[in-house]
């Protein structure tokens, strides 16, 4: 039994440590030993608890820390800062060409121009598309 609660420290000091780090290697560690910690309650043979916590977090590691770290650390999809505003809707406040003009986006007015040179200058009013954020200036496209 001294052996399990060994395991069950060794478990909740990776996972604090893990909360400095974030680099989801101790955590998984921290499972493993937990999982080492009840084969002792349950079986006694330091050996089996050393084959649990191997094993265990072997596979953590190799098979869960990958899914995790794509679904916390960057591989959610969700777009911020001005890459969030890249296809939102805007209305036109000052008449927008190629070299100025302005637009009202989710309540801020920004700075924007006409994503084309040729295009003709678009209207106050007139509900556009942002194509790109260039600095902090919205390059804009009309709605068809």
């Amino acid at each position: 039994m001294a052996a399990a609660l060994i395991w069950l420290i060794i478990g909740i000091v990776l996972m604090i440590a893990e909360v400095l780090s974030g680099d989801f290697v101790l955590i998984m560690l921290g499972i493993g030993a937990l999982l080492a910690a009840g084969s002792d309650a349950l079986t006694g043979s330091i050996l089996i608890d050393l084959a649990v916590f191997a094993v265990s977090s072997v596979g953590l590691v190799a098979l869960a820390r990958p899914a995790l770290k794509r679904r916390f650390l960057g591989g959610s999809g969700v777009s911020t800062g001005t890459d969030a505003l890249i296809g939102a809707r805007a209305v036109v406040v000052s008449t927008v060409d190629y070299d100025a003009g302005q637009v009202k986006i989710g309540g801020e007015v920004w700075s924007a121009r006409a994503v084309h040179e040729a295009q003709p200058p678009i209207a106050p009013g007139t509900k556009v598309t942002v194509v790109e954020i260039s600095g902090a200036t919205a390059v804009v496209d009309p709605l068809s």
